[in-house]
């Protein structure tokens, strides 16, 4: 029991982080029809503002907000220099541009930084447990999920009762209506851009005293952050929190559960090996099994 709570708790926590990098994304997408590959870059520049600023005596509060706002500064960048070349190409093109971008930030984060991991240390005042039905649990992380859960609610007020939101979701469905009415559509993309770099730059700011912050640290999550997005629905914000826990319950459930259960079959070795590789695919045959069910995923947005 204690073990479930503690994962039940782990998935929670990875659930909101992966939120926090597939709204962002699946608005992009959504609004802009751009398949931008750079968010893991976002994510990790987010992560190395807040560490250096952490590490020159920023209070962590303020180090986790200009964290957010690298990221945010860095996806204005972006969206103004390359991505509203790509409006109008082919999402080919779009991948092959975004790729690169990964290649040349990472280059710039090694050249600024070096190869070798920054770790970004916990406040003292977080840094002790809670007991939680008798498991003793991190502060925070409990923390990083009060952050997504207060993301993801701010996220609801923004896109479902706001003017703002009123046209980011007139702009997922009817773009060019947006554009008859006399909307700076431009405008409004970067403003979305811009938004995705925030919640990408404060899930690399989150996670840094958790993981280390290094150079290609977006890459590692950017994959599941994409089955996340493919399985909650293109496009649909809604879709990507329930997705986002949904796939976070399955990874860290299979990765505690899954190798003791072929130890009772196997090895200790082979049931390792071979667990560690069943619960990696997992999200995968749960992804197959989500898109032959529903092929547009659990919550799609309405067609253009």
């Amino acid at each position: 029991m204690q073990l479930f709570v503690e994962q039940s708790i782990n998935s929670l926590q990875l659930g909101v982080m992966l939120f926090l990098l597939a709204s962002g994304l699946t608005l992009v997408f959504g609004i802009m029809n751009v398949i931008n590959l750079a968010q893991g870059s976002l994510y990790m520049i987010g992560a190395f503002g807040a560490a250096t600023a952490a590490a020159h005596g920023v209070p962590f509060p303020l180090a986790l907000v200009f964290g957010a706002a690298c990221g945010c500064a860095a996806a204005v960048v972006l969206e103004v220099a390359l991505v509203r070349r790509l409006y109008e190409r082919d999402h080919l093109d779009q991948v092959l541009v975004t790729f690169g971008v990964i290649l040349f930030v990472n280059e710039l984060v090694a050249i600024v930084f070096g190869r070798s991991p920054v770790f970004m240390t916990t406040p003292d005042a977080l840094r002790g447990s809670v007991n939680l039905l008798g498991v003793p649990y991190p502060v925070y992380r409990l923390v990083i999920i009060g952050i997504g859960l207060a993301v993801a609610g701010g996220l609801y007020g923004l896109i479902g009762h706001t003017r703002i939101g009123m046209l980011v979701r007139a702009g997922a469905t009817h773009r060019d209506m947006v554009e008859a009415l006399g909307v700076n559509v431009a405008l409004l993309f970067t403003f979305v851009f811009a938004l995705a770099g925030v919640l990408a730059g404060l899930a690399g700011a989150t996670v840094g005293p958790i993981f280390s912050v290094s150079v290609g640290m977006g890459e590692q999550i950017l994959i599941t952050t994409f089955v996340v997005i493919v399985v909650g629905g293109l496009g649909s914000v809604r879709g990507a929190f329930v997705a986002a826990l949904l796939v976070a319950t399955i990874d860290t459930f299979g990765r505690a559960y899954i190798p003791g259960l072929l130890a009772h079959v196997f090895s200790p070795v082979t049931a390792e090996n071979l667990g560690g590789g069943l619960s990696a695919i997992s999200i995968y045959v749960f992804m197959a099994i989500v898109l032959v069910w529903r092929p547009r995923g659990l919550f799609p947005i309405a067609t253009r």
